[in-house]
């Protein structure tokens, strides 16, 4: 992208401007003109350009994607107290609860619920921030479940509301025996019922006795209609996105805060009866309900393409594996992981998924070895990133390795001397939206001959819990940078994916998708994401903008010295792609500025057909954002665009994202 300097820019008048270090858009005396050379396409753009970053964070898979709604479903959240479980008192009863390890079912279910009910009684789940009910909508309910009542011990589960009164579905256990069983039954809400959270879910009992309980779940619709699946709204906000891969099982997730968290897949795999759940990151427990196979089936339901994270001996509070024998069973399970998800039915993993449910192979091309180890001090990344390198490009050699340690001045550079060029380096970026636009040409000058680049964390961190605006235009002026070096930056997903909404859901702000147990939405960014996807061609061609006004940008002095000089940036970013089928041109023009920005447009090498389409976000603040109670407020606008041509002028709006779709010949 080639922008003015500041000398040529003619006049310039002072503004506010959302950031408080940004003055002023600038008018300029000459038009700005952007040129576009239609018929001389500079590289392809990456075929898996766009995808997905995900990981457990803000309950991103528990009490999000993943759509159980029974918290604690095996009382481990809390080792003291039964966490998100209380105790339901009848009419006439005397009932009371309490964890108990002297019933264990497996080496998973160590920890049980015990209700003593004299006079019946029952025990009652709050779910993720309440159970979600819908009309006409059937549940599936089950638990393990027995009891010493020398009566038929009977049960009643049910979805109530949190007092008690109302009753939306119910369903009953006519016997519970005195050995550990599993009961499964549905639960279909009445079509009156108004959408609402403050629910509880409740198995209770009319007898006398102790009963024990453990692996209590219940499960929406999901999509697909899969038994252990996905939210039906989150999945499908995703698949608008169209994304090409999934980074998984995620970031930090893959590490662990120490060496015996990390993800360990193999604990993640078949029954839910199996899974003993495991420590997460960021101060709650994972269930691991979102298990290995799960991540691939997600993948599958999406038509994305998994991109796996294997653990590489480097764990969150330091903690790290010495390269050499002490690696080597990790490397190990790297090994078996991947032939887990492409292995036949004829190898030892292979044959296992087959056993899970799933006998086709999934397609791979790109495996991460670590997450962000450039934070490992001992500098043992290196030696850990050679020894995964041979044994995993021995077995699988057109497998794409990428490095956690991202950077053209990072381990790249060394590992070539060592003949272990990576084939992919990962590179994270988490900025204000100033920032971004600042370096939205990061990538232009970076070395062709070296690795290509995954940008596989990156968001410009304003507004929460989501996004507003800011961000999103931000993030827009990034995407223009990172799409025009589409031969380079071969993969790139913004982070984090999801936040749940309420009040203790979330632990790091400035997320691309909000939800509660009821409704979902997304932000200006998730729709900067979706526009910058759905409007995408398969060939870069060249963009040369003149006279592109300007503003001035004061960085923010460091604590106790003088201001640095002050910057001159653009108010429009730009980029242009063409469809080699179809032969259309889509231009993405960014208005970061206030005002509103006339743009003469000549086209080259393709006629231009006189109507075209025109995708328009924006809103009049830059605060601006969309909510749970506002889920829309700010969302694309898709309108005809006349008066195109080979020649023709366009206004932009202030603070605005747009997409030209031009036909051409």
């Amino acid at each position: 992208m080639k922008f003015a300097s500041p000398q040529s820019t003619l006049c310039r008048r002072l503004l506010t401007f959302a950031a408080p270090a940004l003055i002023a858009a600038a008018t300029c005396a000459a038009e700005p003109v952007l040129t576009i050379d239609a018929d001389k396409p500079t590289h392809d753009v990456s075929p898996k350009f766009f995808g997905l970053m995900t990981e457990e964070i803000n309950h991103s898979y528990d009490g999000g994607i993943y759509a159980e709604l029974i918290q604690n479903r095996i009382f481990k959240d809390d080792p003291k107290a039964p966490a998100h479980w209380s105790v339901v008192q009848r009419a006439q009863s005397n009932a009371s609860i309490a964890l108990d390890e002297s019933q264990q079912i497996n080496s998973a279910l160590t920890v049980c619920l015990k209700l003593d009910a004299q006079g019946g009684g029952g025990i009652a789940n709050d779910g993720y921030w309440g159970i979600p009910v819908k009309p006409q909508t059937t549940y599936r309910a089950s638990f393990f479940a027995k009891t010493d009542s020398t009566s038929a011990g009977a049960l009643t589960v049910s979805i109530e509301s949190n007092d008690g009164a109302t009753v939306f579905a119910k369903a009953q256990v006519p016997k519970l025996t005195h050995e550990w069983q599993r009961y499964n039954v549905t639960l279909t809400t009445r079509g009156d019922a108004k959408p609402s959270t403050n629910n509880r879910f409740v198995i209770s009992t009319t007898d006398t006795g102790t009963f024990w309980f453990n692996l209590v779940s219940l499960f929406p619709p999901t999509f697909n209609n899969r038994p252990n699946g996905n939210r039906i709204d989150l999945m499908q906000l995703l698949g608008e996105m169209q994304p090409n891969f999934l980074r998984l099982p995620g970031g930090n997730y893959v590490e662990g805060d120490h060496i015996d968290t990390h993800f360990k897949w193999k604990e993640t795999l078949g029954d839910l009866a199996q899974r003993p759940g495991h420590p997460g990151c960021w101060h709650y427990r994972s269930s691991d309900g979102m298990g290995l196979l799960e991540f691939l089936e997600w993948c599958e339901d999406l038509k994305m393409e998994p991109v796996l994270a294997v653990y590489a001996g480097y764990s969150l509070r330091g903690e790290h594996v010495n390269p050499g024998p002490d690696l080597k069973p990790y490397i190990d399970e790297a090994l078996d992981e991947i032939e887990y998800v492409t292995g036949d039915i004829r190898t030892k993993w292979g044959a296992q998924r087959a056993k899970d449910g799933h006998p086709n192979p999934f397609k791979l091309t790109y495996v991460e070895i670590g997450n962000e180890d450039g934070f490992d001090k001992s500098g043992s990344y290196e030696g850990r990133y050679v020894q995964f390198y041979d044994a995993i490009k021995a077995k699988y050699p057109k497998l794409q390795l990428i490095s956690t340690v991202g950077g053209r001045d990072s381990l790249g550079k060394r590992f070539t001397v060592k003949q272990r060029t990576p084939d992919v380096l990962d590179e994270h970026y988490y900025r204000k939206a100033v920032e971004m636009e600042e370096d939205a040409a990061h990538y232009d000058n970076y070395d062709r001959n070296g690795p290509k680049i995954f940008v596989g964390e990156w968001a410009t961190r304003e507004g929460s819990p989501t996004t507003n605006l800011n961000a999103a235009l931000g993030d827009a002026a990034w995407l223009t940078g990172m799409e025009r070096n589409s031969d380079l930056v071969v993969l790139q997903c913004y982070a984090p994916l999801f936040v749940n909404v309420n009040r203790g859901g979330m632990q790091w702000s400035g997320d691309l998708i909000g939800y509660d147990a009821l409704n979902s939405y997304g932000s200006p960014s998730y729709y900067t994401q979706k526009m910058f996807n759905q409007y995408l061609g398969d060939k870069v061609v060249p963009v040369k903008g003149d006279n592109i006004p300007t503003q001035t940008w004061q960085p923010p002095a460091p604590k106790d010295k003088p201001a640095p000089p002050a910057k001159e940036l653009p108010s429009l970013f730009y980029v242009a792609t063409r469809d080699s089928k179809t032969g259309n041109l889509y231009l993405k023009v960014v208005n970061i500025a206030s005002t509103e920005q006339a743009l003469h447009i000549e086209v080259k090498g393709a006629h231009v057909a006189p109507q075209g389409t025109a995708v328009v976000l924006t809103s009049a603040r830059p605060e601006d954002t969309n909510s749970i109670n506002e889920p829309t407020k700010i969302v694309p606008v898709t309108s005809k665009a006349d008066g195109l041509g080979n020649s023709f002028t366009r206004t932009f709006a202030p603070y605005s994202i747009n997409v030209l779709q031009l036909q051409t010949k």
